[in-house]
């Protein structure tokens, strides 16, 4: 059982924890994620560790309750226990000395940007960040991102804050001016990470997207998060989950990602996760 020593909700929807896990703590690095699992026979989600503290034996993970699993997440508060917390998974992300990078998080991939930006930074490159979501309050982690960025860049869809409009417009603002842009990594929604690799393409822009696969073991024995990258079929968990955002065929990750939407969506369906702490409720 992994104790949850502090709760911050960020947004309506994203909530950051900090979790007892010194093993993880000590090991991880930038682009690592975990595995969790609220209770017993619960779903496992991957989740990118954002922040570790190896003297506390803490990791930092920020969450969106959009799903069953993450919604039942939700739920807990600071001095509760989360089931499972297996990792640090994936490979690391390949931090290089690129000279000016621009790191793009989109909605919660912000946190999962977050860790890269500051390995980045620390390596010697100049940082030019932007931040999108659909409303100012679903563009999180400016004030972080500033600490390791040249200068951050917000753009909102509805316009409420910052820039009107999507991460790609301020993006293709970067490739036409003369912040000699060498690099890009990009983090969020897959149609936006698809967007961003279309628009590089054009600009023969070096450019790595983390893939947010369906996902159960992290081991690579399930075969759930296969993609297809560069013709091959590769494994999000034990091969990525960063990789050349050009090879990347998005439009075969959409379709597979929708895989089980509409039995999530059925009026009637009721997840065993909600069953377990309806009666878990009842017998306390």
């Amino acid at each position: 059982m992994f104790r949850i020593v502090a709760k911050q909700q960020l947004a309506p929807t994203i909530s950051k924890y900090i979790i007892e896990a010194p093993f993880i703590a000590r090991k991880r690095k930038a682009g690592n994620f975990v595995i969790i699992r609220v209770m017993e026979g619960g779903e496992r989600i991957p989740l990118t560790i954002v922040d570790s503290d190896p003297a506390a034996g803490t990791v930092t993970l920020i969450v969106q309750a959009i799903g069953k699993t993450t919604k039942l997440l939700a739920t807990k508060r600071e001095g509760e226990f989360i089931k499972d917390v297996l990792g640090p998974l994936g490979n690391p992300t390949p931090i290089e000395h690129h000279g000016t990078v621009a790191c793009i998080g989109g909605g919660v991939g912000t946190a999962e940007l977050l860790p890269i930006a500051k390995a980045l930074h620390a390596a010697g490159n100049t940082i030019y960040s932007i931040i999108g979501g659909r409303t100012r309050e679903l563009a999180i982690l400016e004030e972080e991102m500033k600490e390791c960025s040249q200068e951050v860049f917000v753009t909102t869809d509805d316009g409420s804050y910052g820039r009107k409009g999507l991460v790609t417009d301020q993006l293709r603002d970067f490739l036409d001016g003369d912040f000699g842009i060498k690099a890009v990594y990009a983090i969020g929604p897959l149609p936006m990470m698809k967007a961003v690799a279309n628009l590089t393409k054009h600009y023969n822009i070096h450019t790595l997207v983390s893939l947010n696969a369906i996902m159960v073991d992290g081991t690579g024995m399930c075969g759930g998060c296969r993609v297809s990258v560069g013709g091959e079929m590769k494994f999000a968990c034990v091969d990525g989950p960063e990789f050349d955002a050009h090879l990347v065929d998005f439009d075969e990750m959409i379709m597979r990602n929708r895989t089980y939407l509409d039995l999530e969506k059925e009026s009637d369906h009721r997840c065993n996760l909600y069953k377990q702490a309806d009666a878990m409720e009842g017998a306390a």
